[in-house]
């Protein structure tokens, strides 16, 4: 009997996990935005575009220039971004804890539930004359109506990012002794944060489109207030220039959110 000696060919197996974990691809949406504007600028330059359908984007920014060297964007800006943070903080911090609230007890749940579906359907600037007769029509409305407008969606994602925390991580918790308190503090909270984060985002969304309908009504200043004036004018650079800023807000207040959720949820694999 010959002696046979078995050879095994070791191959290495390539890691299978890694194929739903999201990787930053910064220079994508970078490179989107450029296309854009440069596609524009060339379509209305060659005149494929109508001038009266788009502006070029060079004289958009010129626009910028001129609103910067004046100290307009400043002054439109700081209102409207004062009226964003006062209305959304307190429109996401109530929301948030009724939210949370509703998740954790029955009997709050039963009550405010069958409320929260009946006032979230409702078209929130349908309501600004309501709020304009209970509060005026200076600051005071705007802050309602945004705050409000904040509130619901933000109810309705925190409660169901509660329901949605892993049942069996509670139970462990109680297998282990922890308290009611700790429960809630080390397994529901941060298990519900990524639904809550993400909620915030699209409230924080509402709460742009909010401010704009406010301030299209009875303000001196804001973004809104500038787009109302320009599209009256029929002045489509300034109009555009206007919407640009919204645009931007939005931008950022999403980069704020994803920091957040970079620093709280590095938990996550």
């Amino acid at each position: 009997m010959s002696d046979q000696v078995n050879t095994f060919t070791i191959r290495p197996v390539p890691f299978r996990g890694g194929g739903f974990a999201p990787s930053s691809r910064r220079w994508v949406g970078l490179v989107v935005f450029v296309v854009l504007i440069a596609l524009a600028e060339m379509g209305t330059r060659q005149g494929w575009i109508s001038a009266l359908t788009l502006p070029k984007p060079s004289d958009v920014l010129k626009t910028f220039g001129e609103l910067y060297s004046t100290g307009l964007l400043w002054k439109h800006l700081s209102v409207s971004l004062s009226r964003l943070i006062v209305g959304a903080a307190l429109g996401a911090s109530v929301g948030i804890a009724v939210g949370v609230m509703i998740g954790l007890f029955s009997y709050v749940r039963a009550g405010l539930v069958p409320l929260v579906a009946a006032l979230f359907p409702i078209p929130k600037i349908a309501l600004l004359p309501l709020f304009v007769i209970w509060f005026g029509i200076d600051e005071g409305s705007k802050y309602a109506l945004i705050a409000f407008g904040t509130f619901t969606p933000t109810v309705v994602a925190t409660y169901g990012a509660v329901d949605n925390v892993d049942r069996g991580l509670i139970r462990m918790g109680q297998s282990f002794n922890l308290s009611w308190w700790s429960i809630v503090r080390k397994i529901v909270l941060p298990g519900a944060m990524p639904g809550i984060l993400s909620g915030l985002r699209i409230s924080l969304a509402i709460a742009i489109i909010l401010l704009v309908a406010a301030e299209m009504l009875g303000a001196e200043y804001g973004i809104g207030a500038y787009i109302l004036e320009a599209g009256s004018l029929y002045d489509l650079e300034r109009l555009f220039a206007g919407v640009t800023i919204l645009s931007i807000l939005g931008v950022t207040l999403s980069t704020c959110i994803g920091l957040i959720e970079r620093r709280l949820l590095r938990w996550r694999v």
